[in-house]
């Protein structure tokens, strides 16, 4: 569990948030592997994770340009692991498998070997059976390559019916922003229209995650345009919905979640509406949670607060698997590629703190 001592948000800056979260990693090292290995920012990101003896970086690519690229920008790259998946001594076996799963689908795979070398199958793979402990992706490559990936062969969680994504976002600038300047914005990337029951659990597994990096018990908001009743249209009975399903499995399953819905943004976040709108003074602290009624909100939300209001993104994180996987923009920094690194790693040690048994 990852501990926020400093609860004056005006006093912590993002590089606090990334450095609780490697306190928590060098007591737990995780294996991640970069499925877009032959890019600097990643070279850079990784050695930087190296040097803090937190991540142990491994890049899937063409080692001899991955080693050129390094050294034309003196990168020390004894540490990191450079894996090719044409030539790696995996390859057989993970060629077998697939036609194993293959077979168990009653699918057809015409040529494993070109299927599983594509670096975002590969990696699939790796993490799956135990040769690292997450995925980051997407600097060089289309969204959806590592989410699809992931579909085909990454396990998931039994009682999530669909993969869907969050972004944690660090502003301890921006007034409202969560308590500690820290909010998880879900479903960001998957999931266009999410019914009732995918949006419980879309609230559910993010405030899971939400009490694992805060260490407390976190609230989650339920955004609609409307706040308890005040407009009733089918978006803000969908959310009330799901509300309540929310809220009966957190109390059926002793989560130590709060949720809250449907309620408006600015319910959500800020103290001063919540007092005028809200009798509740439950409902009057910032939420560490937003979850939106559809993915164009999401996605729009998190994109104007990471360009316009300047807010850090890690992310996004694909909930709802055995295995952990994040997916970058192209346009992501080496800050961003590194902190999402490190978000994936904690989220490896969120799985083994709830199911120290194994998977579900």
């Amino acid at each position: 569990m990852i501990e926020i001592t400093n609860s004056n948000k005006n006093n912590n800056h993002p590089d606090d948030f990334r450095s609780r979260m490697y306190e928590s990693l060098k007591k737990h090292p995780k294996r991640i592997v970069f499925t877009d290995g032959e890019d600097i920012r990643v070279l850079e990101a990784a050695a930087a994770l190296v040097k803090k003896q937190v991540i142990a970086p491994i890049l899937l690519g063409n080692k001899p340009r991955i080693k050129a690229l390094a050294d034309k920008h003196q990168i020390n790259t004894t540490l990191i692991n450079i894996l090719d998946p044409a030539t790696s001594s995996d390859l057989p076996l993970f060629c077998s498998r697939l036609k194993t799963i293959s077979k168990y689908q009653k699918k057809i795979i015409a040529d494993p070997e070109e299927l599983i070398t594509r670096p975002h199958n590969f990696a699939a793979m790796m993490v799956q059976y135990g040769q690292a402990d997450g995925i980051v992706s997407g600097n060089k490559s289309h969204p959806s390559a590592i989410a699809r990936a992931a579909n085909n062969f990454i396990k998931p969680l039994a009682h999530v019916p669909k993969i869907f994504s969050t972004v944690a976002l660090v502003a301890p600038h921006i007034e409202n922003f969560g308590k500690e300047g820290i909010i998880l914005l879900a479903d960001c990337g998957i999931i266009p229209e999410p019914n009732v029951d995918e949006l419980a659990i879309i609230a559910i597994e993010t405030g899971k995650l939400a009490q694992h990096l805060l260490g407390r018990t976190p609230r989650v908001a339920m955004l609609s345009h409307s706040t308890h009743g005040s407009m009733s249209t089918p978006s803000s009975q969908k959310m009330k919905a799901a509300s309540i399903l929310a809220k009966d499995t957190i109390k059926k399953e002793y989560l130590e979640i709060e949720i809250d819905g449907e309620l408006q943004a600015d319910v959500a976040l800020d103290s001063v509406a919540a007092k005028i709108k809200l009798n509740d003074t439950r409902a009057h602290q910032s939420a560490d949670v937003l979850v939106f009624p559809n993915l164009d909100a999401a996605h729009i939300a998190y994109k104007l607060l990471q360009h316009i209001a300047g807010a850090h993104c890690y992310g996004q994180l694909l909930m709802g698997l055995t295995r952990h996987a994040a997916q970058v923009p192209m346009t992501a920094s080496v800050e961003m590629i590194e902190g999402t690194a490190v978000l994936v790693g904690c989220e490896s040690i969120k799985y083994r703190q709830l199911y120290p048994d194994g998977e579900q």
